[in-house]
């Protein structure tokens, strides 16, 4: 087991050693991620996913060997996995895994990383306020009501203040820049989106509601506790170096260094491409919500 070295107010991420990866439980779809540094999948769910209820606020873990960390992931193992998954992914480098055993059960969770955007934290040390945030903003950018994988491009920079490396071709393939994260939850400070396009039209929707392709339509109550602030330009600051991201946001006189997303237009669903997708209802009209084209007439 992966000792994890302790970190206040978060969770440990820092090895005492280092494993190989082990192939990866997504499937091939999320094979072909891990080619791409900065490519990832959001599949994290907000749906029964509580931020303060999972102890992000407040509780400081001592590493996966702790009693703390063992108590945590105890009180409900499913989901914990699950946001353990998406922790290392974000914070900890391809090609590294992270280990615990349950004692209780004996249980082997073991998590891959990917987009190392911790690096200090991943190899050991305390966790920056900087490190604390990328965190932060990579589980926000992951999270789904709807519990759907659709592929995201993730642009920014680490917290060492490298840019997280993009190749051409999947910049053409993502070529719709989608929204800007950021917030810290280690230190209870929110999580926050902006949105960096004019909303969809009245015939196109998005398994990534939270994301805010749709800025006008964002689904407040389905979407907490992730706050909507507008178009990412008036609170962010564009890294000029790359044009593709946002060096920092600020909300309410604090600064936080943020993530940015892009999609594919394929995974925008449209009103008439004959596939009733979960964004789309039955109806009499050509819009996503009452799509009779692809979803028919509603039932008497």
């Amino acid at each position: 087991m992966l000792a994890l070295t302790g970190v206040a107010m978060g969770v440990g991420c820092g090895p005492s050693a280092q494993e190989p990866a082990p192939p990866d439980p997504g499937g091939a779809v999320e094979q072909a991620a891990l080619s791409y540094n900065s490519l990832s999948f959001n599949g994290l769910s907000f749906n029964g996913l509580s931020f303060n209820g999972l102890s992000f606020n407040g509780l400081s873990f001592n590493g996966l060997s702790s009693a703390a960390f063992e108590t945590w992931f105890d009180e409900d193992p499913a989901l914990a996995d699950e946001v353990m998954h998406y922790v290392v992914r974000c914070a900890v480098p391809a090609g590294q895994t992270r280990t615990f055993t349950l004692p209780r059960t004996n249980a082997v969770h073991t998590w891959s990383g990917l987009l190392g955007l911790a690096p200090g934290w991943a190899g050991g040390s305390a966790a920056t306020v900087a490190e604390q945030q990328l965190v932060s903003a990579c589980l926000a950018a992951h999270a789904n009501p709807l519990g759907a994988s659709v592929p995201i491009s993730v642009q920014g920079r680490d917290a060492a203040g490298q840019t997280i490396p993009s190749t051409p071709a999947e910049l053409a393939e993502f070529s719709r820049p989608e929204s800007c994260f950021f917030g810290n939850l280690f230190l209870g400070q929110g999580l926050y989106a902006g949105s960096q396009n004019p909303p969809l039209d009245a015939t196109q929707s998005t398994t990534r509601m939270c994301a805010v392709v749709d800025g006008s339509g964002m689904p407040r109550r389905k979407c907490a506790p992730l706050m909507y602030v507008g178009s990412c330009s008036e609170v962010c600051t564009l890294d000029g170096a790359s044009g593709l991201s946002f060096l920092s946001c600020a909300v309410n006189s604090v600064t936080y260094q943020p993530l940015t997303t892009r999609i594919r237009d394929a995974d925008l669903a449209v009103c008439g491409d004959g596939t009733c997708q979960v964004t789309e209802a039955c109806g009499t009209s050509t819009s996503y919500a009452a799509c009779a084209a692809d979803c028919g007439a509603c039932p008497p």
